[in-house]
C-alpha cells in the first residue's frame, strides 16, 4: 500500500492502516523534505486539532464544501474518535473558549511525536522528495512514476497530497480517470489598499457582523484590522463561504461592516436619544458607551464629521445618522486578498460524486482511495479541516485493512 502525502490526512491513513493489519507494508511518500507542516505551524504552533462540536448536525455546518458526504464518514470516525486516538497515546486535548481543540502541552510538536511514533512503532516505510509524476493502474496493480524515472507497484494507493492551485497541477490524477473541481482559494483576508482604516491597524474588536454586499453572504465574530484591510474569523469564515463567487468575481467585491452587532439602525437611533439625554455634557469622543476600542471609535467619529469637541448633548441630526450609518453598516470595497498564514486551503479538488463517503473509495478506480483536502471538502476555521483529514484518512485505512481481511 502507498500513501501519496506526508500531511495530517496521509500520516493518520498510513499509521492507523499499517496498525490494523500488521502484515500490510505501507509506503508513505512525501515530495518535500517536510513531514506534517500545516500540523506543525497550525493555531499559532499548538496545532488546532479539532472542534467541540459533538454532534453531526451541527458539525457539518461548518463546511462550506462537502457536509453532505462528511455526514456519512463522520459514523465512523467523529470528534470523539479523534479526542480518544490521541489520549490513548499519551496526547490529551483541551478546549478552549471559542471550541478550538488543542494538544494541553500547547504544543503541535506532540501531536507530530505521537505519528512518527505510530509510524515506527508499526514499520510505515517514510520516503521523503518523492514527488509523484504519473500514476496508473495495469491489471490489478498500480505503477506510480517518481522522479529520476524510478517506479514503484502497490496493489492500494491512497492519494492525501493535499489541495492544488492551479487545475494544471490535477492532470497526472486527471489522467488516472477523475474529473476535478477547479480549485478556488478559501480562508483568505480581505484586502483594501489606500483605505483610512489600515492605519488602525492591531485594533480588533471581539464581535462584528460582515455582509458581502448583493448577496445572503454573511458571517459574525472577531475582526481584525489590519495594515493591508481586514482579516479575523468573521472575514474567513466569510471568505470560505464565498470561495466561489469572490473567485469568479475576481477578489472585486463590496462588503458592509455592522461593528455593534446586537444594534440594527433603528436601535442605535434609540439607544443614541436615551444617551444624549443621560451624557448631554459629556464630550462624545470621551465617552466611548459601546466598549469599542477608542481608536476604533476616534476613526467612526471622523468618518461621520462629528468634531471632537462636540457634547452629545450638541450632535445634530446629519451626523448622528452618519455615525449610525457607520457603526451598522460601514461600507468598504474589497480589491483582492491575501493568503491567511497557515490556515490557507483550497476549496475544489476530486468531486465526492467520485467517491464513496463509506470507504474513501474511488467509484472509478478500484483499490484507489483519498484523504483529506485533495477532496472537494473545506471548512471554515477553528480545526474543521483538520477533523476531515482524520476522518477521511482513519477510514480510508479501515477499508483497506476490511478488503485485505476479505481476501
Amino acid at each position: 500500500m502507498v500513501v501519496i502525502g506526508g500531511g495530517a490526512a496521509g500520516f493518520f491513513c498510513a499509521v492507523n492502516a499499517a496498525r490494523m493489519h500488521p502484515s500490510l507494508k505501507v509506503i508513505l511518500l512525501e515530495k518535500t523534505s517536510k513531514l506534517l507542516s500545516k500540523v506543525k505551524v497550525s493555531g499559532g504552533g499548538r496545532c488546532n486539532v479539532t472542534h467541540s462540536c459533538f454532534t453531526i448536525s451541527d458539525m457539518v455546518r461548518n463546511y462550506p464544501r462537502g457536509a453532505n458526504f462528511l455526514k456519512k464518514a463522520f459514523h465512523q470516525f467523529f470528534t470523539t474518535d479523534t479526542i480518544q486516538w490521541y489520549a490513548e497515546r499519551g496526547v490529551p486535548l483541551k478546549t478552549e473558549d471559542d471550541g478550538r481543540m488543542f494538544p494541553v502541552t500547547n504544543s503541535s510538536q506532540s501531536i507530530i511525536d505521537c505519528l512518527m511514533k505510530e509510524a515506527n512503532k508499526y514499520g510505515v516505510e517514510i520516503r521523503m522528495m518523492a514527488d509523484v509524476k504519473g500514476l496508473k493502474r495495469e491489471g490489478e496493480q498500480f505503477t506510480l512514476e517518481l522522479p529520476d524515472a524510478r517506479f514503484i507497484t502497490a496493489d492500494y494507493v491512497v492519494i492525501a497530497c493535499g489541495g492544488y492551485n492551479k487545475l494544471s497541477q490535477f492532470s497526472w490524477l486527471q489522467q488516472a480517470g477523475h474529473s476535478i473541481e477547479e480549485p478556488v482559494p478559501s480562508l483568505f483576508t480581505f484586502n483594501m489598499p489606500g483605505n483610512a482604516i489600515t492605519q488602525l491597524m492591531g485594533v480588533s474588536v471581539p464581535e462584528a457582523a460582515v455582509k458581502i454586499a448583493g448577496s445572503n453572504l454573511a458571517a459574525k465574530g472577531p475582526l481584525l484590522i489590519t495594515h493591508w484591510g481586514l482579516s479575523g474569523p468573521a472575514v474567513l469564515r466569510l471568505s470560505a463561504w464565498g470561495a466561489r463567487q469572490l473567485a469568479i468575481d475576481n477578489w472585486q467585491f463590496a462588503i458592509t461592516v455592522n461593528w455593534l452587532p446586537r444594534f440594527n439602525e433603528q436601535t442605535l437611533r434609540e439607544h443614541l436619544q436615551q444617551l444624549r439625554f443621560e451624557m448631554a455634557a459629556q464630550k462624545i469622543v470621551n465617552r466611548n458607551p459601546f466598549d469599542l476600542p477608542q481608536r476604533l471609535w476616534q476613526y467612526l467619529l471622523q468618518q461621520s464629521g462629528i468634531d471632537e469637541d462636540k457634547r452629545w448633548a450638541d450632535l445634530p441630526a446629519k451626523e448622528q445618522n452618519k455615525l449610525i450609518a457607520n457603526c451598522c453598516a460601514q461600507e468598504f470595497k474589497i480589491q483582492g486578498k491575501t493568503t491567511f498564514k497557515e490556515e490557507f486551503v483550497t476549496a475544489g479538488g476530486i468531486p465526492l460524486s467520485e467517491v464513496d463517503a463509506n470507504t474513501m473509495q474511488s467509484k472509478l478506480v478500484p483499490h484507489l482511495y483519498f484523504a483529506g483536502e485533495i477532496l472537494d471538502v473545506d471548512g471554515i476555521t477553528g480545526g474543521f479541516n483538520f477533523q476531515h483529514a482524520w476522518t477521511s484518512g482513519y477510514i480510508a485505512a479501515k477499508a483497506i485493512a476490511a478488503a485485505l481481511e476479505g481476501k
